[in-house]
């Protein structure tokens, strides 16, 4: 079984930040076809009955959840077409695709979409991720899945479907689906990596651990042991991006964790390096579209009356 960094994978999961689409409840006949959206990040969850896919998920590691002793096996020959009830399956989306019910079926669905394009999350995945068994694996955040669609007014009125506790919901069962698939042994030797170079991936987690340090292209080439010009050339070819732009996402994403920890916006801007309270908000609102206030407004839970 592969192991995963639980302190990498911490990191990439602590770094998703998602919009979120309503999500829904999908009632279908037995022999029903469901376009999955190629343009969107779609997470579903069987509520009942079984789909399969077309063209066919594919090979892939496949969880097993023993019910008396809940022991996992995993099995990376099974060809993972077929998902029942208490299964979670995310498409990144890139490719036409279609879910096909095999009775009558009920699936949680939402549509997903990445709030920084630049995010790491679609080069660490595969297009297709399916998680069996998840309810076994996950029961907190798949009894989260079975509830996390809008209810019909007219027969629940009660219960309105705030966007923000909905988001709230969607987020955590995404990534309980993923942390499930990782932790499980269903990711590939070495993930989460960017780079798939040792050198590289210490350039890496030195950012992630010391955001705030002042990070030249010279003192990153030096913990990479390389030259700068090859150091740069390599990280952008590797990474996708700059290394100055990823300092920048690794700081605006620390940054979110603390504002929703509760951190003054001057706290952060000090911890992260920038020179003032200024220069900190305008880096976040480049990146994110939102002053930092504002978006800690937009993520407060609610707290009831």
């Amino acid at each position: 079984m592969v192991t995963v960094d639980a302190d990498a994978l911490s990191q990439v999961l602590g770094a998703v930040d998602l919009r979120i689409g309503i999500a829904r409840r999908v009632s279908l006949d037995a022999g029903s076809l469901l376009p999955i959206p190629a343009d969107a990040i779609t997470l579903v969850y069987v509520a009942s009955g079984g789909v399969h896919g077309h063209p066919p998920l594919g090979d892939g590691c496949r969880l097993d959840i023993e019910p008396e002793s809940q022991r996992i096996t995993v099995d990376s020959e099974i060809r993972r077409d077929r998902l029942v009830s208490g299964d979670a399956f995310l498409s990144l989306g890139g490719s036409p695709f279609a879910l096909e019910t095999e009775g009558s079926t009920s699936l949680m669905m939402v549509d997903l979409e990445l709030a920084d394009a630049t995010s790491p999350l679609r080069a660490l995945l595969p297009p297709f991720l399916t998680v069996t068994g998840f309810d076994a694996l996950e029961p907190a955040a798949a009894a989260l899945a079975e509830n996390m669609g809008l209810v019909d007014p007219a027969s629940c009125p009660v219960r309105q479907g705030d966007p923000i506790i909905c988001r709230m919901m969607a987020q955590t069962v995404l990534l309980s689906v993923i942390r499930a698939w990782a932790a499980n042994g269903c990711a590939p030797a070495g993930w989460p990596s960017l780079s798939n170079d040792p050198f590289l991936d210490r350039v890496l987690d030195a950012i992630r651990e010391e955001p705030g340090r002042d990070w030249t292209v010279e003192r990153l080439a030096g913990i990479s042991a390389m030259s700068r010009s090859t150091f740069a050339e390599r990280f952008r070819t590797a990474v996708g991006r700059s290394p100055a732009d990823y300092v920048t996402e690794v700081r605006i994403d620390a940054a979110k964790r603390m504002l929703d920890a509760g951190r003054s916006v001057s706290d952060i801007s000090r911890e992260l390096g920038y020179a003032s309270d200024e220069g900190f908000s305008r880096a976040f609102r480049r990146r994110t579209g939102m002053t930092p206030s504002s978006w800690r407004l937009a993520h407060r839970i609610p707290v009831p009356a």
